[in-house]
């Protein structure tokens, strides 16, 4: 069935079942306009990019076509949380009102639902502590009477993070058919729900997980379908160049060294050879990571021939090769240890590799994180890659965000994706920024490069906060300026301050709306999918243009592909992607028709340097001022 443009008119319009049914909906000329554009793109399989301001009301301007198109729609997001939005609430809400009795489903990554044998398989070992043991006891209880095995649905119990490997499966250990809990597995179930559903939730990491498990044979996560339709399509290429790489960690490692050690001591209790030579490989990784003195990322050639790394690497190497003799001969004994045999011989060629190998089309680099390190193959330029995902899959290919463009030009996020011949569309917001927003672009005598930056900028910061009384964001690039800001603050202001890192996500933004005069202090996390609306936001502040830290291994990498093909890497790259980064930041402000506030962009580069100009182009079309009594003057009134 494909709706006629009538059919939509008619659901958008002031008479239509949407004004009729859901309380508080407007019709908006640019919604339709989205969502005849969509219908066409699904009938035709068409590449459409629709780039949608702050208020459209995209979700409803693709999911109604979708609906409607009775054809199979598999819709891609950005978080798990977007997804849950969508299952739980949007789509019921309008499947309801147009009367379809269309199944969906909602698929997330295995990681996501609790896997029974490694569930079963810990607790009866004596790995964990007994708190520990506790807590999966009390997992378990749950699990026996569930029936979707969402890790997140668990009630009255947040499992830490430590011990998510012992209750789920990667696609490393899981057994498959093998497993004696196959026919109710979680994640099995949830795969078959995925395959009878018309409407498909997955979000953008599954989606490349499955392309790459497809390129490798090994089998399908998803379902074929008539259309892909990509949500929060901007972080598309960072999560795209993630998942087409290669990596291994060292917690890989020890998971499968402690797994071939619970396996051990359950199936195979007079082979102690399996856990001696386990027990090396765990002090390997861990003598590695030491070998790497300090949390930090960077390119594998400038780290690999430091004495210590080589000597690691080495004591690491001699450690795998033991294990897999022993692990061979152990694995007729289970399943499980046939399982971590393969695992160890996939591990053990992996790791040597990534140690060794030096592509010329990969950025090999490595991270370093407090109790863990990875190592990376990342490839420069994904765009062959999409653009043959889309030749070989006949099927509508539709990208959306609210930041897409730089000033209106599409051509960045398109060749990011390498794409062609795909339409346009160009919506802007239908909020009135005239008149909802103002931009302050305060005199900071600093520049950012400076020692003493945060502390002039926050200068100029606490009189706004003053103005508002609170309710404002504090957004940063960097951990290290939010935690400077936050001892400034807290001898400069008595508003209560939220922390990013001291309580989950959802809980900071939940006690700033209750509060009502909080500042929230936050870096990349809370420069997108934080929808707060009304007067608890009555400033967004943001402390300088997002410009990627240049010592990161991987920009520096593009930076270099950039210059040897006689392109401007400024220009081409860096520039745009903090075009669309600040667009992000700011878009937090203005959330709904009455909303009122003033954005803060504190770098002063903004309006000193030529290229500031690209950045206020791409911003709505709101007033501008460096003068804090126009800002008093445009919050009178509103923050009384």
């Amino acid at each position: 069935m494909n709706p006629s443009t009538v059919q939509i008119e008619e659901i958008f319009s002031s008479a239509g079942v949407l004004s009729k049914n859901i309380p508080g909906y407007l019709p908006r000329a640019i919604q339709l306009e989205m969502a005849l554009a969509i219908a066409q793109a699904l009938d035709h399989k068409q590449v459409l990019i629709a780039e949608a301001g702050t208020g459209t009301g995209k979700t409803y301007a693709y999911l109604i076509p979708s609906l409607l198109s009775g054809k199979k729609v598999i819709i891609s997001t950005g978080t798990k949380n977007l997804q849950d939005q969508l299952f739980h609430r949007d789509i019921p809400r309008i499947r309801n009102v147009l009367g379809i009795p269309l199944k969906i489903a909602v698929l997330k990554g295995r990681a996501n639902y609790i896997c029974q044998h490694r569930l079963n398989t810990y607790l009866q070992t004596r790995f964990i502590s007994d708190d520990a043991t506790k807590i999966l006891y009390q997992i378990k209880e749950w699990v026996d009477d569930n029936k979707d095995g969402e890790i997140d649905h668990i009630p009255g119990v947040k499992p830490p993070q430590h011990l998510l490997p012992y209750m789920t499966s990667t696609t490393d250990n899981c057994l498959g058919q093998e497993c004696e809990f196959y026919s109710k597995c979680y994640v099995i179930k949830a795969r078959k729900q995925a395959q009878e559903a018309g409407i498909l939730i997955v979000n953008h990491h599954l989606f490349f997980a499955d392309s790459q498990l497809k390129d490798s044979g090994v089998t399908d996560l998803l379902p074929a379908s008539d259309a892909v339709i990509f949500d929060e399509a901007h972080q598309l290429h960072e999560i795209a160049t993630h998942f087409l790489g290669e990596s291994i960690s060292g917690n890989q490692l020890l998971y499968l060294a402690r797994d071939i050690q619970a396996e051990q001591q359950t199936n195979a209790p007079d082979m102690l050879t399996l856990k001696i030579t386990a027990q090396k490989v765990i002090i390997a990784v861990k003598e590695m990571h030491s070998a790497f003195g300090s949390v930090a990322k960077g390119s594998w050639d400038h780290i690999v021939n430091k004495p210590q790394i080589k000597l690691a690497i080495q004591s690491l190497q001699e450690a795998l090769i033991p294990l897999l003799e022993a692990i061979e001969a152990a694995s007729v004994r289970s399943r499980g240890l046939d399982n971590c045999w393969r695992r160890t011989a996939d591990l053990a060629s992996r790791f040597k590799k990534l140690t060794t190998v030096f592509p010329q089309d990969q950025i090999h680099w490595y991270d370093v994180q407090e109790n863990n390190f990875t190592l990376h193959h990342t490839p420069i330029n994904i765009g062959d890659y999409f653009q043959n995902l889309i030749k070989e899959q006949d099927r509508a290919w539709i990208f959306t965000s609210a930041t897409l463009s730089v000033n209106g030009d599409f051509s960045h996020f398109e060749s990011h994706l390498g794409l062609t011949g795909a339409n346009h569309l160009h919506l802007e917001s239908p909020f009135d920024y005239s008149k909802q927003a103002l931009l302050y672009l305060p005199n900071l005598m600093k520049l950012p490069s400076d020692e003493a930056y945060i502390s002039n900028m926050i200068d100029f910061v606490v009189p706004i906060l003053n103005l508002t009384k609170g309710r404002a964001f504090l957004l940063f690039t960097s951990h290290r300026a939010l935690k400077e800001a936050t001892q400034i603050l807290k001898e400069r202001v008595t508003f209560p301050l939220l922390i990013q890192g001291n309580a989950p996500k959802t809980k900071l933004l939940a006690t700033f709306c209750e509060l009502e005069d909080a500042v929230l202090l936050g870096t990349s996390s809370f420069w997108e999918g934080v929808d707060v609306k009304g007067n608890a936001l009555s400033c967004v502040i943001i402390d300088k243009i997002p410009f990627l830290a240049p010592d990161d291994p991987i920009l520096k990498s593009r930076l270099e592909h950039y210059k040897r093909q006689g392109k401007n890497p400024f220009n081409e790259y860096q520039l745009p992607q903090a075009v669309i980064t600040l667009r992000q930041g700011s878009g937090r402000l203005i959330r709904d028709i009455g909303d009122k506030g003033v954005l803060m962009i504190c770098d002063p580069r903004i309006t000193s340097k030529d290229y500031g100009r690209v950045f206020l182009d791409s911003l709505p079309p709101m007033p501008q001022t460096q003068s804090i009594d126009d800002v008093a003057h445009f919050l009178q009134g509103s923050c009384a």
